[in-house]
């Protein structure tokens, strides 16, 4: 009886077949990579955006509710600034300023928009709306909050 040796190894067709498989699987996985690698600085810019809108917004409503008399802003200070709705039409375009109007030389490029409107909020009549844009590239963030007249 003729006793047979069983081949050990793979064949050729095994093998090309097994490097067709796991490039088609690398590929996949380096495409995922890439596309978390792509869009890894947005949440940063995201959160930049909001950390802005919000102390913008915070700004604002700690103001006081009633219009008084104020001298108007010189650039971008918002020091004059003593009720809610001076800030109504507020921009600063290609620059974010601290309230002393001086320019944050690491927010070059961003832009803040404020509008303040009164609007009635579930029968409240003394309601201000205040809503906040950040604004940077093609990306931008509105944040929106409420101020009453709690004081009448």
């Amino acid at each position: 009886m003729w006793n047979r040796r069983r081949p050990r190894g793979m064949t050729l067709i095994e093998l090309v077949l097994c490097i067709v498989v796991l490039a088609v699987g690398l590929a996949g996985v380096l495409l995922a990579f890439s596309t978390v690698a792509r869009g890894s600085a947005d949440p940063v810019l995201a959160q930049q955006m909001l950390a802005i809108a919000e102390e913008m917004l915070e700004e604002i409503a700690l103001k006081p509710y009633a219009a008084a008399a104020n001298a108007a802003p010189a650039g971008c200070a918002r020091t004059a600034f003593n009720d809610v709705r001076d800030y109504h039409g507020y921009a600063s375009s290609g620059q974010v300023c601290d309230i002393d109007g001086n320019p944050i030389a690491a927010l070059a490029g961003w832009s803040v928009q404020v509008q303040v409107q009164s609007v009635p909020l579930g029968g409240v009549a003394a309601a201000l709306r205040i809503d906040v844009t950040v604004t940077r590239g093609a990306g931008s963030l509105r944040l929106s909050g409420w101020r009453t007249d709690f004081a009448s």
